[in-house]
């Protein structure tokens, strides 16, 4: 049976509005993406409230054109700025005369993790498991049947800002549109595009976008540091226009063509002039110490968030880099790898459609909507099934 399935992505710079259809010949089809620009948010809210109706109604009206139908339902990502994540341990008895973990065992621990989150202010959007240890043994993300008489659970809950819940849902009431549910973006992304091996041995990836730069550790299936900078690719055009004197779009021109640790002599940027005047032409040497001053001090900050304040990184571990803050340059990733002193790596494609850094966000979202409706359509794991298969019929989404 196929299923069609809506969902928007609120960006930092545009909203994406994707429809997929979900069958059995293929998992997931994107059929139309409506995009729309708009002013985006910071962590307090949006940048221009009295726009984001008119961008939303834009993004949604292209995806409608494009797959030649009305949406009236639709899943909302939560932006990683509008969202905390909170990992916690908890520890639960096995009982029995041949105590073995069932599946009300893991529904039990995830309860007893959730009662760390009830004076907390927010939704629960997302809920997943980094790890189960069974008498202090090897981590695991599927403990049914494993005998025992302790399980140790570590749990990560996603809580969306009530603010960005409410307005949402408000905004879509008065286009027509009912909200089917939040989904946590972050987790969507780091699941997507880290690898099982990857978030084994406990992962960092790191979306520099327009405004922002989010940064997320994940370890088994699950977020367990989360960190948004209010810094991003943006900073580097505005550093770009105000040393140079040159409008922001012409900045970002520029941006976007300059090459991270290649140089060649002579090369020059042009940016034309307005109402016929005369093109200003600016050197290579005019343009690296500025933009490359703005990815330091980024860079430095992710280096912070990542080194000092998470520290979970081990020999084993990588770095990841998506978002259109630095991806698109020739270079980019290797610049920050420098700076960070850790290699790091482009995320895979794994799409044939939008398969640009600028629509990470919105795939992953896609794709944790996509697995949460086919985790939903299964039968619960019994004591021979597949934890991940329960957790996320249980808790999905």
């Amino acid at each position: 049976m196929k299923t069609t399935v809506s969902a928007i992505d609120f960006g930092t710079s545009k909203i994406v509005t994707l429809v997929a259809e979900n069958s059995g010949s293929q998992r997931c089809d994107i059929v139309a993406a409506g995009v729309a620009k708009y002013d985006g948010y910071l962590e307090e809210g949006w940048n221009n409230p009295g726009e984001l109706d008119e961008a939303i109604r834009r993004s949604i009206a292209d995806a409608e054109e494009q797959c030649g139908a009305k949406i009236r339902e639709i899943n909302v990502g939560v932006p990683g700025a509008f969202t905390r994540v909170y990992a916690t341990k908890v520890t639960l008895s096995l009982k029995g005369t041949d105590p073995r973990v069932t599946s009300a065992d893991v529904k039990a621990a995830f309860n007893k993790a959730a009662e760390n989150l009830e004076n907390l202010p927010g939704v629960v959007v997302h809920s997943s498991p980094a790890w189960f240890m069974v008498d202090g043994g090897k981590k695991t993300l599927e403990p049914v049947g494993m005998k025992g008489r302790e399980m140790t659970a570590f749990i990560s809950f996603v809580v969306g800002n009530r603010f960005f819940v409410d307005d949402v849902t408000n905004r879509m009431a008065d286009l027509g549109i009912t909200v089917m549910g939040f989904y946590s973006t972050s987790a969507g992304e780091a699941m997507l595009y880290l690898n099982e091996q990857d978030r084994d041995h406990t992962s960092v990836l790191i979306d520099m976008g327009y405004l922002n730069t989010e940064i997320m550790g994940v370890e088994g299936d699950a977020i367990i540091y989360h960190r948004v900078l209010d810094v991003g690719g943006g900073d580097i055009a505005v550093a770009l226009a105000e040393q140079l004197d040159i409008s922001l779009a012409e900045a970002e021109d520029i941006k976007r063509k300059f090459v991270y640790g290649i140089e060649t002599a002579g090369e020059n940027y042009e940016v034309q002039g307005a109402d016929g005047q005369k093109a200003n032409v600016f050197s290579r040497e005019q343009v690296k110490p500025v933009i490359c001053k703005a990815v330091d001090d980024i860079a430095e900050q992710i280096r912070s968030a990542v080194e000092d304040d998470f520290g979970g990184l081990g020999n084993w571990s990588s770095v990841f880099l998506t978002g259109g803050g630095l991806s698109f340059n020739r270079g980019g990733k290797e610049y920050l790898s420098g700076k960070l002193g850790r290699p790091v790596q482009e995320t895979p494609r794994r799409t044939t459609k939008l398969n640009s850094h600028c629509f990470s966000s919105a795939l992953g979202l896609m794709d944790l909507i996509i697995d949460t409706i086919e985790q939903q359509r299964q039968p619960s794991a019994t004591a021979g099934g597949k934890i991940k298969d329960f957790f996320r019929s249980l808790l999905g989404g």
